[in-house]
This record gives structure tokens, sequence and C-alpha cells, in this order.
């Protein structure tokens, strides 16, 4: 269960990208164009913040039945001074958290506000915020901040 979890764990990472970045994109339009917030942008705030839910739902049952997350426990004092384990056992998960709680605050307010100007304006700053929490906190295949994995993982 654990490869196939990571592999769509790690394939499901494209989906949220493209999600966000399609919702960010149609923001800054409708917030710097004045366009209406149609049923069409109310149905992608939706979807986006459904795909980075579920990525989030498999994050968490990841995190429970990882061998690395099971190391980092059960050695934290010598763990903690591992990067990659570091990176996974506390960095990766806050991080995530992080920019769940801000995609589900931009949703959710965005929703509330009584302007089309304000709806985008709302989506547009905090998901920006989000993704940037984001980046920071994905495994990519290039660089020294995070655990190196590769951008499409094998089955």
């Amino acid at each position: 269960m654990y490869p196939i979890l990571l592999f769509s764990h790690s394939l499901t990472r494209w989906l949220v990208l493209i999600a966000l970045l399609t919702i960010l994109v149609r923001s800054y339009y409708g917030w710097l164009k004045g366009k209406s917030y149609t049923a069409a942008d109310n149905k992608l705030r939706v979807i986006s913040l459904s795909v980075f839910h579920i990525q989030a739902a498999m994050g968490i049952i990841l995190y429970s039945i990882s061998p690395i997350i099971d190391y980092f426990f059960n050695n934290f004092n010598t763990a903690v001074h591992e990067r990659e384990v570091r990176f996974f056992g506390m960095e990766h998960s806050l991080m995530m958290f992080i920019s769940l709680a801000i995609i589900t605050v931009a949703a959710i307010s965005s929703k509330k506000k009584t302007t089309d100007k304000e709806k985008f304006k709302t989506l547009a700053i905090w998901l920006t915020v989000a993704l940037v929490i984001i980046l920071f906190s994905i495994p990519w295949s290039f660089g020294n901040i995070t655990a190196n994995r590769p951008l499409f993982r094998a089955w």
C-alpha cells in the first residue's frame, strides 16, 4: 500500500500545482481587469480546494505509515540533524498544513466577499502566499533546500 500511496501523492502534486496556478491566473486577471466572478470561477475554487484536501489526506496517511517518519520519531535526537529525514518528519508536513489552512481560509473568505473584485483579490493574495509555501515544501529533484526526490516517481 505504501508504494501505491507514495506514487499517488507524488503524482497528485502536479494536479495541485496546476489547479493553484489556474485559479491564480484567473484570480489576478479578474481582480486587475475588473471581471465578473462567474459560476466557472466558483467551480474552479471548489475543485482546487478539493484537490488540495485529497492531497493532504494522502499525505496524512503517508505520514502515519512512512518508514522515514517511523525512523524520525524513534531516533529523534539523531534524525533531527539529518536534512532529508528532518524535512519529511517536520518541515514538509508543517508547511503543507500551513498552506492547507491558508487555502481553506482563502476559499471560505472569498466566498463571503460581496463584490467580484474582493473575491478575486482575496483568492489572488492568499493563494499566492500558499503557493510560495508549497513550492518551498515540495521535495524537488534539484537544489539543496528540500529533500531530493524525482519529479515523476515510478510505480
